[in-house]
């Protein structure tokens, strides 16, 4: 499965979610996630999770080859509700996840606060960031990295992510992130790690 297969099938799985949701908003509105339950009402420990698909660092060494990764991720509920739509909007959901490669290169697990933003009730946006540890290479020499490597430097990682989603339902969504982990500079090496994939969300 290469690369650029991936990255394609993850802008074909963003448009055809696109298409369903846009036809979606004249007949029923999904709802947008937006936690303003009152205190006093139980709600989820779990907010949502993920599973995906994404390309290895399609445009540097590791992406070379013919793997992919299996992508999982859990967000937990906002730590706190807001009364208003707008603050809601900037408190974060924690997040946990992480990336398996299937042809032995760098795989990672991170966590992090994601952000969520809605462009209309079925289009959102999102940001990320946190922390990750991986297997990667961390020789401070480059002459000891593999050629299909990334010199990573060290471990742990920066991690940040983006992501442009729609909601096919109050349940589903699909979603198309690019992520980045590095060093930013901390460490001798610091060629980082970048991947395109595509993701489906189960909200509860």
């Amino acid at each position: 499965m290469r690369a650029s297969w991936i990255a394609g099938l993850s802008l074909l799985i963003a448009s055809i979610g696109a298409t369903a949701a846009f036809s979606a908003d004249y007949k029923q509105q999904p709802t947008p996630y937006i936690d303003t339950a009152p205190l006093n009402q139980p709600r989820s420990f779990v907010s949502e999770l993920r599973f995906g698909l994404s390309a290895q660092d399609p445009w540097g060494n590791e992406g070379r080859g013919t793997s992919a990764n299996l992508t999982g991720e859990i967000l937990f509920a906002k730590p706190f509700t807001a009364s208003d739509l707008f603050t809601s909007y900037f408190i974060p959901r924690p997040h946990l996840g992480g990336s398996i490669n299937t042809g032995g290169h760098t795989s990672f697990a991170y966590a992090g606060l994601t952000w969520t933003f809605d462009v209309t009730p079925s289009v959102f946006l999102e940001g990320s960031l946190g922390g990750a540890v991986h297997n990667g290479d961390t020789h401070a020499n480059p002459g000891l990295v593999a050629a299909d490597k990334q010199a990573l430097g060290c471990s742990p990682l920066f991690r940040e992510s983006a992501s442009v989603g729609v909601r096919l339902s109050a349940n589903w969504s699909v979603m198309a992130t690019i992520e980045h982990l590095s060093n930013a500079g901390l460490c001798t090496q610091n060629r980082g790690l970048t991947n395109v994939g595509a993701r489906v969300g189960y909200s509860f």
